[in-house]
């Protein structure tokens, strides 16, 4: 498998992929956006009991794995804790880990396609200027760590971007 990452306008939710990533809180409890849709989709109690056996709450930049339940278009999900740049108004290298530690995750699990939300993107995004061009910055960096870390490891990486106007500011740094 050659390595690839690429940048699409859907919800990482739908993407026929081996790991869908949730863009947790550091309980591992079902929130909004695309967390409460992966919930949503997954199966609330069945998910919520999987991430119930973990010890809480996890540290920013963490991630872990569950199965998917329902989610029959992807094996597993892994959740990945963002920082809240309200309270850590400098977390950049926590969102580094992110995204960095889920791929590792997902090496581990033996998987090699992931489909990544913009972690830290909304309600976490805080006061950041651009809280999107800033997580996709950080998935191309954990990214290119990744594969040059493990070069003979084949990863598919789709950072999905749900709405024109996210797309349109993450797309930006894919030109970089």
């Amino acid at each position: 498998m050659e390595n690839s990452i690429k940048l699409i306008n859907t919800s990482c939710v739908n993407e026929n992929i081996d790991v869908v990533v949730n863009a947790a809180n550091r309980i591992l409890l079902e929130g909004g956006g695309v967390c409460g849709a992966i919930f949503a989709k997954a199966g609330s109690i069945e998910l919520a009991k999987a991430c119930g056996k973990y010890d809480t709450p996890l540290k920013d930049g963490s991630a872990v794995i569950t199965p998917s339940f329902g989610i029959t278009n992807a094996k597993a999900i892994i959740h990945a804790v963002g920082p809240n740049f309200s309270v850590t108004p400098t977390a950049f290298k926590e969102l580094f880990d992110a995204y960095y530690n889920s791929l590792l995750v997902m090496k581990e699990n033996g998987y090699h396609s992931i489909a990544f939300p913009l972690i830290s993107s909304g309600i976490f995004g805080g006061n950041l200027a651009d809280p999107v061009g800033e997580s996709a910055k950080q998935c191309l960096r954990a990214y290119k760590k990744f594969i040059s870390d493990y070069p003979e490891y084949g990863v598919e990486l789709r950072l999905c971007s749900y709405g024109s106007n996210n797309y349109a500011l993450a797309e930006k740094e894919f030109r970089n």
